[in-house]
């Protein structure tokens, strides 16, 4: 049979790489480069190269699956569907339906998405609905609209080489969005100057012209102390302060109380290495700022966030080529979930579901008397209301908060107290073991849709080959639902018809089609009206305030809710990989791909493990208030003294059952980046002569399908 290639959009990180499949008798065989696709040029990350590898796994999930006497049996989709129907009305009338939650998915289309928050909302009439934004970016989405409006990246990927200044900090970008760093390596050689800062000397620290190690979750010190120096020395662009901004006086007197000899000590930045980095921010001409989960991952993530916002507006470096404030996405449509409004707080574009003006009109498009008028849990609220015995029913969809979730243990016991879990996914994972129906869904490259990557950019995907077994796409299982439940509203017959509505409702989507998709080019949001060419950059006349004006505010330092003591001396941090994606459900299911890195490790400075005894390569244990692991160490002098990492994608050596679930009060995002823990080594077991080394975490891996 004849190779095709099908062109589409890389599953993994939320670059928004175009790619195209090789397909060969019905499979995925390969992938070759799209070069006509505007961000990656034919370009593309080792995830991007070998994002076909976990598609026709052995393991996919291929039929629905009930839980009976704590074994997973076989079912037929009008089974499970019909069980899941009524035991949804059925407990909607026995408990009330915010005793219910749905979890959406950052790997579903926005299409499917779009149908999840309907489907909570409409049909369940719960306000408790959420996804795993909350747990990387939703202190962007509340700080960026706190102060800009609109908690978007402000520009495009490919307008990064054109900076003057690239000031990266909480972001690995290289290694977490290599297509984004192949935008900032371009900046570098045609002369801009690139600052990093991190506690970790990583692959894109040492890219860097200048390398600020600095003290994990002392952001806010570090940005005030920045601010204090622009401020003293009048860097300030004083004509956009005036013009574009409002608050100056509340932020000047905070920053201010905030020299840089003050934050020395608070971060670790030689006072004068913050003047220096101060100074080149504020006079390049273009200075960009890229962020991801080191700025966000914390109980004071929005500040953090609010802190990024106020240096860029007071150097007017927004609303231009070249500058901007770029939050990276992680997953491959968390940009587009939260616009299809698969937050807890806001309908599809961002409107509020207090508004009751707007919640009339959804009302009336949808046919029903109402939608509920309040703001609903997030993930980790509905974790411990399930705890709790107060969220009685789950429906997930593609999310593993068994191994994403801070505190993991706590999960695994509010997830086991539900009285009823829908799981559905690709995979069995971690999460769906737990579930008391599974049901088996249709992965990127075997579906129709829309993603939004982290620019904002909206681009369709286009099936290479058909899902396996019974498996079907995410937004027909949740319409069979909803339809067996006899809710009215959910009669699409394709993903295209599910965009109609939601450009309908969407006022940052409302001009945009399939038709007007189908260039590589594709569209940035807003795209108001039909003839409007999208949006590359956002602020560029005014702000999305209804005055226009961005807001400046003044943010004291607030240390992390844990910090080391005499008992755990160490601050735990944690982070991704080049090699692997988010809980590893994909790509440790890649063979190329795992073997670069099949499982987890700790980092830890030199200085630190002579004084435990800690050896490279050798097994430790790593404990918090919460739980504990072991895992082998990595000593490297790529990590700040007092400081250890962890790679939060390997269940067996879950980072995730370290970390605090203590919540930033605006975003309600849990403090990820930031704990304390301790370091022991794990005693070598003397085996009998001739004995055969124990294997235990390789066996178990095995097992688990990795």
């Amino acid at each position: 049979m004849d190779i095709k290639l099908v062109p589409t959009i890389c599953p993994y990180c939320g670059c928004g790489c175009g790619l195209n499949y090789v397909v060969k008798d019905e499979k995925i065989v390969g992938v070759e480069p799209w070069k006509r696709h505007p961000l990656n040029e034919g370009k593309l990350c080792p995830k991007g190269n070998f994002s076909h590898e976990f598609i026709h796994r052995d393991d996919r999930l291929t039929t629905p699956l009930i839980k009976k006497d704590g074994k997973f049996v076989p079912a037929t989709w009008d089974e499970a569907i019909s069980l899941i129907a009524s035991k949804f009305t059925e407990m909607k009338a026995k408990y009330g339906p915010e005793t219910m939650a749905c979890f959406a998915s950052a790997r579903s289309t926005n299409e499917e998405n779009f149908v999840m928050q309907k489907f909570a909302r409409v049909a369940i009439g719960t306000p408790n609905i959420d996804h795993c934004a909350r747990l990387c970016h939703g202190t962007s989405v509340a700080g960026l609209a706190k102060t800009l409006g609109s908690g978007a990246m402000t520009n495009t990927i490919t307008d990064i080489k054109d900076s003057k200044l690239v000031f990266i900090i909480g972001s690995n970008t290289l290694e977490d969005h290599p297509l984004v760093g192949r935008s900032v390596i371009r900046a570098k050689e045609s002369g801009a100057k690139i600052i990093v800062c991190d506690p970790r000397f990583n692959m894109t620290a040492k890219q860097a012209d200048i390398y600020v190690p600095f003290k994990s979750g002392t952001d806010v010190a570090l940005f005030n102390a920045m601010m204090y120096t622009i401020l003293s020395e009048g860097l300030e662009n004083k004509e956009f302060i005036k013009n574009r901004t409002k608050g100056f006086d509340a932020l000047k007197e905070e920053v201010m109380k905030c020299p840089p000899e003050w934050a020395e000590p608070i971060t670790g930045v030689p006072a004068d290495t913050i003047r220096k980095i101060a100074r080149m921010y504020a006079t390049s001409g273009a200075s960009s700022i890229l962020f991801a989960m080191g700025i966000t991952q914390h109980a004071t993530g929005t500040d953090n966030v609010v802190s990024v916002s106020n240096l860029a507006l007071i150097c007017g470096m927004i609303g231009r080529p070249g500058v901007g404030i770029n939050p990276l996405r992680g997953q491959n449509n968390v940009q587009g979930a939260c616009d299809m409004g698969c937050l807890p707080n806001v309908v599809s574009g961002y409107q509020a579901v207090i508004n009751d003006e707007l919640r009339k009109k959804y009302a009336g498009l949808w046919n029903v008397a109402d939608l509920p008028n309040k703001v609903g849990l997030t993930i980790v609220e509905t974790m411990n209301a399930a705890d709790e015995g107060k969220v009685k029913g789950l429906y997930i969809m593609g999310e593993n908060p068994m191994v994403s979730d801070p505190n993991v243990n706590h999960v695994k016991h509010a997830l086991e107290k539900l009285e009823f879990l829908v799981v559905q996914d690709i995979f069995l994972t971690e999460t769906a073991e737990l579930a008391s129906v599974v049901l088996p869904a249709a992965a990127g490259p075997e579906k129709q849709g829309t993603y939004t990557s982290t620019e904002r950019r909206v681009q369709l995907l286009r099936p290479a080959v058909k899902p396996p077994g019974q498996a079907k796409a995410d937004w027909e299982i949740i319409c069979s639902i909803a339809k067996k439940m006899g809710v009215k509203g959910f009669d699409f017959n394709s993903a295209k018809e599910i965009f109609q509505e939601v450009a309908k409702v969407t006022p940052q989507y409302a001009g945009m089609s399939y038709e007007r998709l189908e260039k590589p080019e594709a569209l940035h949001w807003p795209c108001p009206a039909a003839d409007h060419a999208g949006t590359p950059i956002l602020h560029v006349p005014k702000f999305s305030h209804p005055d226009g004006l961005g807001i400046l505010f003044g943010v004291p330092f607030k240390p992390p809710a844990e910090v080391p003591d005499a008992e755990y001396p160490l601050v735990l941090t944690t982070g991704r990989l080049l090699y692997h994606y988010h809980t590893g459900s994909m790509s440790r299911r890649s063979h190329t791909l795992d073997a670069e890195v099949p499982t987890g490790f700790l980092e830890i400075n030199p200085e630190d493990a002579a004084k435990l005894g800690v050896k490279d390569g050798a097994k430790v244990k790593v404990k918090t208030r919460r739980g504990e692991i072991e895992i082998n160490a990595k000593v490297t002098p790529n990590i700040i003294k007092n400081h250890v990492f962890v790679p939060f994608h390997f269940w067996e050596c879950s980072a995730n059952k370290l970390t605090i679930d203590a919540l930033d009060p605006f975003a309600k995002m849990p403090e990820l980046k930031v704990c304390s823990c301790k370091v022991e080594v794990v005693p070598v077991e003397k085996k009998p002569a001739g004995a055969a080394p124990a294997a235990p975490i390789k066996a178990a891996v095995k097992a688990r399908g990795y």
